[in-house]
């Protein structure tokens, strides 16, 4: 049975493709296996079964620790878990005794380049791409590259001296139009390597260029009544476009690297290490940084940086980050990547360092639930530079749909939860009309009147529903009471959720996987709620009591969809039938014409 750590950590596990590693009391990988949802088939070692094997049993029985690694398909997971057996060698995985790689597709740095599949990495200078997790994938990339580009399949030794002296003759090959015969001197190095380039284009998923050309010259058959020779340019356009050539976490070409990312919350940060060499993940960790100083990202890293490659004795030549920062390592170059295969690496990375940082904040809530709370106002606090803990806050929102039956509501969280009690629903009593800025100034107004005169305390924390022009007003009101400083004051303009702050005309945008900004948008999102449920309420009020509910047969949605449309009784009066009906049912219309009719 496993511990209670182990029932938390499982618990806690994502439902995404990656590898996880069992973990021994001594420290030790036992074993390692990949999954399509991690949650599930680690999840899977621990349940009572009769029908689970003595070995699961025991395996199961032998974990203290699981690590995983998110990665982005199972294919990424099955080379992962294939590089990290090999690294770890586990006491209960199966172990291969041929030790087979996984195969690559390699362009042979020669004259007149070669392109084939190989298991074996030569350091001669050629190019490899993969490894493959599917074998019949890589086939059909290669398929796809002969289609498309004459390239020659024989080992001759085609030197400028041996193609001079016609040493080899054309083969079946070129005859068959497969081959353009470089070996006779039949097509030039630069035209050969044109051909090369765009199959490099084609491995790498450089493709827009080649679909280009493709549906161009399919389109063009088509218009000349090709039909055959249109129909395989789109099986090959259909092929390409349906076809990513390689795993998203490996290239060979990267070799020897260190790969660093970081994500913040609050005063603690959480930095995940992974190392690739020949193009393959061999190890991956993640550690918590506690802030002292209110440190950068940066400053963080160089911070550790030296202290994780001094343990894990790494010799990388290269050093990937994703922000720049000032750190010299002797012979070591870092960088931070932009694009390609570099950047995806560093994405998976950072995935990573997200999964490490709500699995820690689970562990922490898991014993205290009020942890949760209090990280979400600190980072809160320290996004929006508030001199306090938003303990208490409270936040604002109009309705009045159509400019009928004005509404305000005021909600208030406390402890970054809803304290539904302290809610407060408002009917704009000062205010002719759509007014919303004049409606907002009211209801703050009103609100910290109350709260002065009672001498109830303030929240930390006003949040406005609305731009620039709502947070003026409510300033405005707070002015007129001599209380504006003495509470902090935002709106949120719902388009693209900024941020705005009294007197500043820039506003501030947060992160949108921010716990403080899912915060903000929380409070909002139920005043709009509140307030919308208020206004509907009123309505439904108004309806019931107006003179049209004296009309026998017109009922209370028939009554709120005409007083919508015409704002008044007195306009419903002098509606014409067409009108009536084009609002409410014709029967029902009749019986409201007639009644005005004959009143």
């Amino acid at each position: 049975m496993p511990t209670d750590s182990i029932e938390q950590k499982l618990q806690r596990l994502p439902r995404k493709p990656g590898v996880y590693q069992f973990i021994s009391s001594d420290g030790d990988v036992i074993y390692v296996g990949k999954a399509k949802v991690l949650k599930n088939r680690v999840s899977s070692y621990f349940q009572k079964s009769r029908h689970m094997s003595g070995k699961i049993r025991l395996l199961a029985s032998r974990v203290t620790d699981i690590e995983v690694i998110v990665v982005e398909t199972e294919l990424d997971a099955l080379l992962l878990e294939n590089s990290l057996i090999k690294k770890y060698q586990p006491r209960y995985n199966m172990q291969l005794k041929d030790d087979k790689s996984f195969p690559s597709i390699v362009i042979k740095n020669e004259r007149f380049p070669r392109i084939f599949p190989t298991r074996s990495l030569i350091k001669d200078g050629s190019e490899y791409f993969g490894p493959y997790a599917s074998v019949k994938h890589m086939h059909k990339v290669l398929e796809l590259v002969k289609k498309l580009y004459p390239i020659r399949t024989c080992n001759y030794k085609l030197s400028k001296e041996n193609v001079e002296k016609k040493k080899y003759k054309l083969c079946l090959e070129f005859h068959m139009g497969n081959c353009k015969g470089p070996c006779d001197g039949r097509v030039s190095e630069e035209d050969y390597n044109i051909n090369v380039d765009g199959i490099r284009n084609i491995i790498k998923g450089n493709l827009n260029g080649v679909l280009k050309g493709l549906k161009a010259k399919m389109k063009s058959a088509a218009a000349s009544m090709e039909f055959e020779i249109a129909e395989e340019c789109k099986k090959k356009v259909d092929l390409l476009e349906s076809f990513q050539t390689r795993s998203t976490i490996v290239n060979s070409s990267i070799r020897n690297t260190d790969i660093f990312s970081i994500v913040s919350e609050g005063n603690t940060a959480f930095v995940n290490f992974m190392k690739v060499n020949a193009g393959v993940i061999v190890q991956g960790h993640s550690l918590e940084v506690k802030k002292k100083l209110d440190e950068t990202d940066g400053e963080v890293l160089e911070m550790v940086i030296p202290s994780i490659r001094a343990r894990t004795k790494s010799t990388a030549k290269e050093v990937y980050v994703p922000l720049e920062i000032q750190l010299d390592i002797d012979d070591v170059k870092i960088h931070v990547p932009k694009r390609g295969d570099k950047r995806k690496l560093m994405e998976l990375s950072e995935r990573n360092a997200h999964y490490f940082m709500r699995d820690k904040q689970s562990q922490q809530e898991a014993i205290d639930p009020d942890v949760r709370s209090n990280r979400i106002l600190k980072t809160l606090q320290h996004d929006l530079k508030l001199k306090d803990l938003p303990h208490h806050i409270e936040c604002f929102d109009n309705s009045n749909i159509q400019g009928t039956n004005a509404a305000s509501a005021c909600v208030v969280f406390k402890n970054a939860k809803p304290s539904k009690s302290d809610y407060r629903k408002y009917n704009i009593k000062t205010v002719q009309g759509p007014d919303d800025f004049a409606s907002m100034t009211e209801v703050v107004y009103r609100r910290y009147k109350r709260l002065r005169d009672e001498e109830e305390p303030f929240p930390q924390l006003i949040i406005i529903d609305g731009g620039k022009g709502q947070l003026s007003a409510s300033v405005d009101a707070l002015r007129s009471l001599d209380v504006y400083g003495q509470i902090p004051i935002i709106g949120i303009a719902k388009k693209l959720e900024e941020i705005y702050f009294p007197d500043d005309s820039v506003p501030l945008y947060l992160d949108k996987r921010s716990e403080s900004l899912k915060l903000i948008q929380q409070l909002r999102n139920e005043a709009h709620r509140f307030s919308l449920a208020h206004h509907r309420q009123k309505r439904s009020k108004a309806a019931i009591n107006s003179e049209l509910a004296k009309i026998k047969g017109v009922g209370p949605s028939s009554i709120e969809a005409l007083l919508s449309q015409f704002k008044s009784v007195k306009k419903v009066r002098e509606a014409s039938l067409d009108q009536l009906e084009n609002t409410i049912s014709k029967q029902v219309a009749r019986i409201v014409f007639e009644y005005f009719k004959h009143s």
